[in-house]
Formats: C-alpha cells, structure tokens, sequence
C-alpha cells in the first residue's frame, strides 16, 4: 500500500479529531506539490529548449582586413566597405553558426569599439555607424577581432612610400629620422588600447570565445619594384612594421584570455607580388575586385579557413 493509500485509510478508520488530520495531510501535499514544481524548474532550466545550449552566436569585429571592403556582395552600411565574402561571413558558414553579427567596417579603429565612428566615402558624410560593442552580450558565444591598423596608420603610410623613381629617397629614412622610430612608436602605444578592448570584450561577452588575428603578408622580402611600386628597403620597413604589430597583437591576447591566429605566415606565397590568382592581397593597384593594399576574396576565404583551425568544432 502506498502512502497516500495509508493516509486515506487512517482518515476514513480514525474518528479523532479529524480536522487535525485533515490539516496534516493539506501541509503534506502542499510541501510534495512545492518539491515537485522546484524539481521540475531545476529539470527545465537545466535542460532549457531543445538544442539552445548549442546555439552559437558569432559576433566579428574590426577594421576594413576583416571587412572587406570592395568585394562583392556589400552588406551594412556602404562606408564601411563590409562583404559577405570577407572571413566572417566564411567562417560562420563553415561553423554553420546560428546567428553572425557583422559589425566590421573600414577605417575602424580602437576608439570605435566604444564609440560611433562617423563615415564618409570619397569625403562625402554617411553618417555614423555605432559602436562595435554593442553586437556584443551574454549570449555572444564567439567573437573575432582585427584592430591595429588604423591606430597605427599603416595603410596611409605604404601609401606615401609609393615610387616610380629607382633613385628616391627611401620612406624608411623619413620615419626612423634621428634613430626612433616612429612607427614603432605608434605600434608600442597602441599596446594598451588593445588590451583595453580585450577587457572590454570579456565584460560585455563572459561566456565567448575570443580570437585576435594579426595582419597578412603584404610584399614579400625585397619588394617587387616596380610592379609593386615601392623601394626593397621599404617593403622591406613596411612589412617589418606589420610582423611588429602583429607580435603585438599576439602578446597582448596572451595576456587578456584570447587566442592569437597569425596570419602572416601562412601567407608566404600569396602576397601582393604574385600573379593574380595567387596572391591573397592586392597590392597598389589592385588586379580583382578588392580594396588596394586589402585582402581580396581569396585572401578573405584563406583567412577563415586559418582562423577555423583555432576553433573546435
């Protein structure tokens, strides 16, 4: 016989005060309905809906390496040069992610994760975009970042170090003038705005994954003058500039609880002094649809697959 069996059979056999039995059994069932109910919210939120413990939601952040601007298709806003084949966009199909949030664009830098960043195409205003960490919350479950280059202004700079002219001055000699060196400089300031970010990141995302690229390989050593218009010394101080900055990037994700992709070296072989086809990045004048000095469609599928590598599946 069962409980609730013993406890009908002593109410119907007891004529003694029946009201106190009554009011027992009443403190009994309530306290067994009470277990049950929290057993089963415990059972409930442990379990949650079906397949919601596995919903990934991948939020990439970043300048225009990680945007890609200039290859087909363009998503978001126009300024921000954002593709649908740059390596987010590869990356969360191949992770078959739930839900990708984009929020890279170009000319980003360090200051535009925290606050909006004004656009503009060919000096022309486009409003602004807002601030890249607010793709981010508790639900983010991954996160990319490419920051640095625009902090530093590398990209303007290897602008500036363009020459036809086998017999000009090396652009080296303007940014190292009286033994410092300027871009190093830049890069070594640029150190703790980063790990800021980093900080910043874990605060608005706990549970994601954290994964800083570095930037590629742009000119292979001694350049190629003149089809990429630019003195061996200086592609040579050019690239070094960037294997400086990546090697900062790499310790200050050390540092902040993310992981390092370089994808510098995987890229020996594809810089912007190989044939079309081959190279990931474009060079001065870009050879297929992507900005000059940027990662092409190619360069942007590699990346993702590089990155995939440091992600389980």
């Amino acid at each position: 016989m069962n409980s609730a069996a013993r406890t009908r059979s002593r109410l119907h056999s007891s004529p003694r005060d029946p009201h106190r039995r009554l009011r027992g059994f009443g403190r009994g069932t309530a306290a067994a309905i009470v277990a049950g109910a929290l057993a089963l919210a415990v059972l409930v939120a442990a379990t949650g809906p079906a397949g919601a413990a596995d919903r990934q939601v991948y939020v990439a952040l970043g300048d225009s390496m990680a945007s890609g601007p200039l290859i087909p298709d363009i998503t978001g806003p126009l300024a921000c040069g954002r593709s649908t084949n740059n390596y987010a966009h590869v990356l969360a199909a191949r992770l078959n992610i739930a839900e990708l949030r984009d929020v890279t664009c170009s000319g980003a830098d360090s200051n535009d994760m925290t606050s909006p960043q004004h656009l503009s195409v060919a000096g022309v205003d486009m409003g602004e975009a807002p601030p890249q960490f607010d793709a981010l919350g508790t639900d983010t479950t991954l996160v990319t970042l490419t920051i640095g280059g625009n902090d530093v202004g590398l990209v303007g700079i290897a602008q500036g170090c363009a020459t036809l002219n086998p017999f000009a001055a090396p652009c080296r000699d303007k940014w190292t003038a009286g033994g410092v060196d300027q871009i190093a400089q830049r890069i070594d300031a640029f150190a703790p705005k980063l790990g800021a970010v980093l900080n910043g990141i874990h605060q608005r995302a706990p549970h994601a994954r954290v994964v800083v690229t570095g930037y590629g390989l742009y000119i292979k050593p001694g350049g190629c003058w003149p089809y990429q218009p630019v003195l061996g010394v200086d592609a040579d101080y050019l690239q070094g500039s960037v294997n400086r900055l990546n090697a900062t990037i790499a310790a200050q994700a050390g540092t902040h609880g993310a992981d390092y992709v370089d994808v510098a070296g995987p890229s020996t072989g594809h810089d912007a002094c190989q044939a079309p086809g081959a190279k990931w990045v474009e060079g001065y004048v870009p050879t297929d649809l992507a900005a000059p000095l940027h990662p092409n469609r190619c360069g942007e599928a590699n990346y993702a697959t590089i990155i995939a590598t440091h992600i389980p599946d």
